[in-house]
């Protein structure tokens, strides 16, 4: 039956997210296909590199951003891909701006595949669809699994400090400040279905905070838990309409004071200029990010903001040396 239940879960996706709009004023601002209409039905760019063959025999810590929230994170021999997207469009109204930097057919086995919460944008069927057969683990928030039809790979649902171990790879889900729900009307029993994580293997710790917005105490917390993170991959968008995205997307100036609270050692930006989400004008959000480095003495080797497909290796294996 499994078969069924992937093609009624496929059939019903654009029907639910079309009733999600109708029910929830929250879903998704009208005013933003507005404003982006003479791009909503261009042909995605293609991205600045497209990587064939990601796995780096060099890399002791290696981060490839695929585009918007989706990278392939490599420490040292494990392999773990977050919130996967490689669609045209997420939902019925969001189409992509920049092709995927890394085409399915050329995704590695991952040990782990990260979920961080059910929106569209985060969690595509259609994409888990593509790369099925690479995918050893899934892994996403609290209730997250009633939006996850039958695959053939393992999955499993973590509480916030609550992780899932195999072969020295512990991911840990972490707190962050989001949404849960999917269409809008599922809120009520999804408002908390959202977590971020942090990653750790022979001594590496990676941190992914997938959506969220500014909260102190919530990064504080991760310090005190997790004091030694190599890596952050945070959102920097969308920042407009700001008073719609503030309590749930941090904007690059929040992004920075994250990462400062994290305490991490480089931050990698995500979640921009990918797929027509917001009011944001193209390249603003690394554009803002870039006058905050200037302005708090941040440098390119502790900032790292990659084009789309672009794979930076921050250690290498054979002698540590950090890039």
């Amino acid at each position: 039956m499994r078969w069924f239940s992937r093609a009624l879960a496929g059939a019903s996706e654009g029907v639910a997210a079309l009733l999600g709009l109708v029910c929830s004023s929250c879903v998704f601002p009208l005013t933003i296909i507005d404003d982006n209409a003479a791009r909503t039905f261009t042909t995605p760019s293609p991205p600045a590199f497209h990587t064939r063959n990601p796995v780096r025999k060099d890399a002791r810590l290696a981060v490839l951003w695929v585009g918007h929230a989706t990278t392939l994170v490599q420490l040292e021999d494990r392999l773990v891909m977050t919130d996967p997207v490689f669609s045209r469009t997420v939902g019925i109204l969001s189409p992509r701006l920049v092709a995927p930097g890394l085409e399915p057919a050329d995704v590695p086995r991952l040990d782990a595949v990260l979920i961080s919460h059910m929106h569209f944008d985060h969690l595509s069927l259609s994409s888990l669809d593509d790369i099925e057969g690479q995918v050893g683990q899934l892994l996403v928030p609290q209730r997250g699994l009633i939006y996850v039809p039958g695959f053939d790979f393992p999955t499993d649902e973590l509480r916030t400090w609550h992780y899932w171990e195999r072969g020295g790879l512990r991911i840990t889900a972490v707190p962050v400040q989001h949404v849960g729900y999917r269409y809008g009307a599922d809120d009520a029993w999804m408002s908390t279905s959202y977590t971020g994580y942090v990653i750790e293997y022979r001594g590496l710790t990676v941190y992914y905070g997938g959506d969220t917005g500014y909260n102190q105490a919530m990064f504080e917390e991760t310090r005190k838990r997790f004091p030694h993170i190599d890596l952050a991959l945070l959102p920097i968008a969308p920042i407009h309409p700001r008073d719609f995205m503030a309590p749930t997307h941090v904007d690059p100036e929040e992004a920075v004071r994250c990462f400062r609270d994290l305490g991490a050692k480089v931050l990698v930006p995500i979640h921009f200029d990918t797929f027509i989400n917001s009011h944001d004008a193209p390249g603003e959000a690394p554009r803002r990010l870039r006058a905050i480095m200037r302005r708090e003495g941040l440098t390119p080797q502790q900032v790292r903001i990659l084009k789309h497909g672009e794979q930076v290796v921050l250690e290498k294996q054979a002698n540590g040396e950090k890039h």
